[in-house]
């Protein structure tokens, strides 16, 4: 991890890109309000704007006006910035039907909804990232900033531990409880948590990759990123958190 943006380009700016960027970063450090960067489809504004973030290093928020094309910026920012966090955060829901009353017919239509898991993890990443490093860009649609709850709620309901510190591992079982993830000691799967002997394996909700916990007696004497296919080491750790599981 680190704090500062990285953008990997094979080209450099070129055309008004340049006299872009600079007019953009001045504005912004004006305080301009508001700024506009006009040009045609294909003209490059994606990679401008990379270039104003990198001169800027703030955490940015990308709005589009739909899924389609926030998963086009998605995955361009993501191409523009590899080794910095760069999220995806839209409504999870494929399908909603509100609740509805149709008088004439005398129908009662209740609510319906099919939520997907695939983006519910990544909106968990996403809150995530910006509690935890400032090298964050979120791309995100107009509909999802609504509703959000307050950044204490998400700041507290994040269970951090750290090397060295006295556990034991019933309440540290608990924490995990609390934070709506269950327990399966057979199979390791997100949203689950199991316990091996001095071990204990978390897999997060909004992560690709498993935690080990390795206790001696009540302390904590090792935290490994893991594969949850393996098994196998991936780096270590001297502190970690663990985001709460959402409960839909």
């Amino acid at each position: 991890m680190q704090d500062k943006f990285e953008l990997c380009s094979p080209w450099p700016l070129s055309g008004d890109q340049p006299d872009a960027v600079e007019k953009l970063v001045a504005g912004f450090r004006r305080s301009e309000s508001v700024q506009t960067l006009l040009g045609v489809t294909g003209s490059g504004k994606t990679f401008t704007m990379a270039n104003v973030i990198q001169q800027l290093q703030r955490p940015t928020l990308v709005m589009a006006h739909n899924k389609t094309l926030a998963a086009q910026l998605y995955s361009e920012f993501k191409d523009f910035f590899p080794n910095n966090s760069v999220n995806y955060f839209v409504s999870y829901y494929d399908y909603y039907q509100p609740e509805a009353y149709m008088p004439a017919q005398d129908i009662y239509i209740e609510k319906d909804a099919s939520v997907n898991e695939r983006i519910e993890k990544l909106r968990l990443a996403t809150t995530k990232a910006l509690l935890e490093r400032r090298d964050v860009i979120v791309v995100a649609s107009v509909s999802c900033i609504y509703g959000l709850g307050k950044r204490k709620n998400y700041e507290d309901a994040i269970f951090r531990f750290a090397v060295g510190e006295q556990w034991d591992r019933r309440k540290f079982m608990t924490r995990l409880l609390d934070n709506y993830y269950q327990r399966n000691d057979i199979s390791l799967t997100p949203g689950n948590f199991r316990s091996r002997g001095e071990s204990m394996e978390i897999y997060p909700a909004y992560s690709d990759t498993a935690m080990r916990v390795i206790f001696f007696d009540d302390e904590i004497e090792r935290i490994e990123e893991i594969d949850p296919v393996s098994g196998k080491s991936l780096l270590t750790k001297d502190h970690a958190g663990i985001s709460r599981r959402s409960t839909m």
